[in-house]
């Protein structure tokens, strides 16, 4: 069970520490029906990159594409990797399935990439490992944190944390630092990432002694979550937990203020977009949500990397844009490590990932391809986010 760190021990520790999803029932991509050509030898390295850069989920997925690219700029700034400079293929997934399913076949049998960097969402990244897995093509995905996204194959990495950690270190922190005893749930029930935090936390909250008072559900695309919340209401919780999207969250946090319900509501990293305080006005003011890294964490790498960010984009980097620079810098360093652009080569430089000092906190890979890192607890006031803990594995 995660362990607790008090706000003044965490700022000393200064390692904070990934993920967005989409609708699991969309069938996977099929396998590769023949081994994509290898990648050249001159020229620059091709890397590819897919997600949601248009639709409902764009924000996120166009903030974590910046934190790769950003990551490519600075390679290439320092000379390339292996002396060649390296070429990044983006592609928008629209956040539909069946768009990551054709973008990463573009990406194996088009572009002949040595590395992909996606999917940003859950579902999507379980519809394309399989396609990566068979053309022995690394895939590394920021954000992804559904727990069976790495058990698809060995070439299949993340460098963000897993819901059943995240699900546990909210539900550790509802009960030990904020006392709740009763609280309510409403989750979405097409989005993977969603259903996986909602029951590590309800499964963590209860053994804690803690009582799960409802579970209800919306699907993604929904406008009016009246209803569900009106049976939250009824049974009177301390607070409720809302494991979804910025895009869906932030709409039910209005209405439920609407409804006059005042609890505290608590979430994930699924919130983690600028655009959820415009959805929600000022109905976030007390939640509480499990996050990747806290700006005010004065740790050097990622203090570095906030001052850099800004300079190029002109704003403050969102966690997303951390989680996309953090796996594009594992990602190429690997490349580098390997001394090779072979498949197996990068993998195995990959696997042996260790005490990297990312942004998002110092990582290391274990040996089923996640990510040993921290995770912090924010808290939002007056319409910012505020570290509140940090929560270490």
């Amino acid at each position: 069970m995660p362990r607790l760190v008090p706000l003044l021990a965490a700022l000393v520790l200064g390692t904070l520490a990934c993920e967005r999803k989409a609708p699991p029932a969309a069938p996977p991509a099929p396998a590769a029906t023949s081994k994509p050509q290898a990648a050249s030898e001159t020229g620059p390295i091709v890397i590819g990159t897919l997600g949601s850069l248009t639709g409902s989920e764009a924000s996120f997925g166009t903030v974590v594409r910046d934190g790769i690219q950003f990551a490519v700029e600075e390679a290439n700034a320092a000379g390339g990797v292996l002396g060649r400079k390296v070429e990044l293929r983006s592609y928008d997934t629209q956040g539909r399935i069946e768009e990551s399913v054709a973008a990463v076949q573009r990406l194996l049998s088009q572009d002949r990439v040595v590395l992909i960097l996606g999917d940003v969402t859950s579902s999507g990244s379980l519809a394309i490992a399989d396609a990566a897995q068979a053309a022995r093509v690394p895939m590394v995905t920021p954000s992804a944190t559904h727990p069976d996204v790495t058990k698809k194959g060995d070439y299949i990495f993340r460098t963000c944390f897993i819901d059943p950690f995240q699900g546990g270190a909210m539900a550790r922190f509802a009960r030990e630092n904020l006392k709740l005893d009763r609280v309510a749930v409403l989750h979405d029930a097409k989005n993977a990432s969603s259903l996986g935090l909602s029951a590590a936390f309800q499964e963590a909250f209860k053994k804690l002694g803690g009582t799960v008072v409802a579970v209800e559900t919306y699907s993604k695309g929904d406008t009016d979550y009246r209803a569900p919340l009106l049976a939250v209401k009824k049974v009177k919780p301390q607070a409720l937990y809302l494991p979804g999207f910025y895009s869906e969250v932030g709409v039910i946090a209005r209405q439920a203020r609407e409804l006059g319900m005042t609890q505290p509501l608590l979430g994930g990293d699924g919130w983690e977009s600028d655009r959820i305080f415009e959805l929600a006005g000022g109905a976030l003011e007390g939640a509480y949500y499990s996050s990747h890294y806290a700006e005010d964490n004065p740790a050097p790498q990622l203090q570095r990397f906030i001052t850099a960010f800004r300079a190029r984009y002109g704003r403050s980097p969102e966690a997303a844009s951390a989680l996309g620079y953090d796996a594009a810098r594992v990602a190429l360093a690997a490349i580098s490590r390997a001394g090779s652009l072979s498949g197996p080569a990068i993998r195995d430089a990959l696997a042996a990932t260790k005490d990297f000092p990312g942004a998002t906190g110092t990582l290391s890979l274990d040996a089923n391809r996640n990510p040993v890192k921290p995770a912090v607890i924010l808290t939002i006031h007056d319409g910012k986010r505020k570290f509140a803990a940090a929560v270490t594995p």
